[in-house]
């Protein structure tokens, strides 16, 4: 599967998934409060498909998967069978039609609980947050040494590298110095700031991460396994060498060394390398082949690989997970209204929102990783949807919310003409919101 197909497929899986249990959320209370429900969509447009329950219930799926909706009963709309008037949604008590309209965001923020806690327990498989600093970079300049463990971020305790990068990420948004505790391979912890505040104003997280140069150290210079048959086991290297020089050229880590062999060997395959094993150095000669493995393009190859990546999963039993879930939800949920207040007041750049394409493309690449990680990417796209629809806007759950409110104050229903005006003013920030992210999907895939 292409990685466009790919990312249509399970973008359309996860707005199913989400747009359905949200839908569910109005339907399932709307029934409960003694409304009628005409119609259950996934999707807007013309339908693909239907069927009509024995509730009387249109159950169907439309051509365009961008949301869905519930269509109640409604005076609004029509004259009302008086038959049906006590099932009509306008006759409800406010509180009900409350209950209706926040019963959507409710259930995703439900979906998002029970997607991380699922997640917890299955167990999401990451990499420990053992870090280098590009050179003459932010990192480098606030002291991050090759070979450094992330123990805390803003003081809060990190075990994993996606963790990491999530809190610096955060801080990115509001550029403000942030806090780092770390250990280096000796043992010894060092306080550190990265001065945030330095970077230039204006400028989306994609064009931070560059300036602030931190990423995860690559392996050691150590033969962790040697291929028999090879050119290395040939020469005598034995698994867990450490790997000293090439050519007499030292070599920091293992991707340096294979930059070294693929400069070298294209002028003469033979090459001496020194390695270290227990105490002695002893320089080994080994002919370089140029072969293709396992359908890859042609190279100059020893038959050593490297080090795995020290693995750090997150896995927790249903009770532990339970509480990581509330506290994933509620510290995702903090950091979300953190960035929407930044992006108000300027703090933070609006080229930071993503839109369909780019929820297509995370969707396909977490999908990759595997259940765990694909349920993570889904509960985060559910508590934004659930945060997003309470934003108060008209035409979105939360500017229903609103009317509802103004009408427990005033003690009478919002103006139909308040509402008109409303919608329209909705519709325009809606679409004003939804060309935003579409066109910064777009700059960042020419940038990429």
């Amino acid at each position: 599967m292409t990685s466009f197909f790919g990312s249509v497929f399970w973008l359309l899986v996860t707005l199913g998934v989400l747009v359905t249990f949200h839908e569910f959320g109005h339907y399932w209370v709307a029934r409960r409060c003694g409304v009628k429900v005409l119609r259950f969509s996934v999707g807007f447009g013309k339908a693909i498909w239907k069927h009509i329950g024995r509730d009387g219930t249109e159950y169907q799926i439309a051509a365009i998967p961008l949301g869905g909706y519930v269509k109640m009963l409604d005076a609004r709309e029509g004259d009302v069978d008086p038959a049906l008037r006590d099932q009509e949604f306008t006759g409800k008590s406010v509180w009900k039609r409350i209950a209706i309209v926040a019963a959507g965001p409710g259930f995703n923020l439900i979906f998002t609980l029970a997607a991380f806690w699922v997640m917890f327990m299955l167990g999401r498989p990451d990499v420990a947050p053992v870090v280098t600093a590009v050179p003459h970079s932010m990192a480098a300049k606030a002291g991050i040494q090759p070979g450094d463990r992330i123990l805390r971020v803003g003081g809060e305790a990190v075990t994993t590298w996606s963790d990491s990068m999530d809190a610096v990420v955060n801080a990115l948004l509001g550029r403000t110095p942030l806090p780092l505790t770390v250990r280096d391979s000796n043992g010894r912890q060092r306080q550190l700031t990265l001065p945030l505040n330095q970077l230039p104003p204006g400028l989306s997280v994609d064009q931070y991460l560059p300036r602030l140069g931190l990423k995860l150290a690559p392996p050691a210079a150590i033969a962790a396994t040697v291929i028999s048959g090879q050119p290395a086991a040939l020469a005598g290297m034995q698994g867990g060498d450490r790997i000293l020089s090439v050519n007499g050229q030292p070599v920091a880590d293992f991707i340096g060394f294979g930059k070294q062999v693929q400069a070298d060997a294209i002028k003469s395959p033979q090459l001496a390398l020194a390695v270290k094993r227990g105490n002695k150095v002893i320089e080994l000669h080994i002919t370089a082949r140029w072969e293709s493995l396992q359908g890859q393009p042609k190279k100059w190859i020893l038959g050593i690989n490297a080090p795995a990546a020290e693995l750090a999963t997150v896995h927790y039993g249903p009770i532990r997970a339970l509480g990581a879930s509330l506290a994933t939800t509620w510290q995702n949920t903090t950091q979300t209204f953190s960035m929407l207040g930044k992006m108000l007041t300027g703090q933070a750049s609006t080229r930071n929102l993503s839109g369909v394409i780019g929820i297509a493309q995370v969707a396909n690449a977490s999908a990759h990783m595997g259940l765990p990680w694909f349920l993570n990417f889904l509960a985060l796209v559910s508590l934004s949807l659930a945060i997003l629809n309470l934003l108060p806007i008209p035409v979105l759950d939360g500017g229903h919310l609103l009317y509802y409110l103004v009408e427990l104050i005033k003690g009478s229903p919002v103006s139909e003409q308040t509402m008109i005006v409303g919608q329209y003013i909705g519709i325009a920030l809606l679409f004003t919101l939804m060309g935003l992210a579409f066109y910064n999907d777009i700059h960042r895939m020419l940038l990429s």
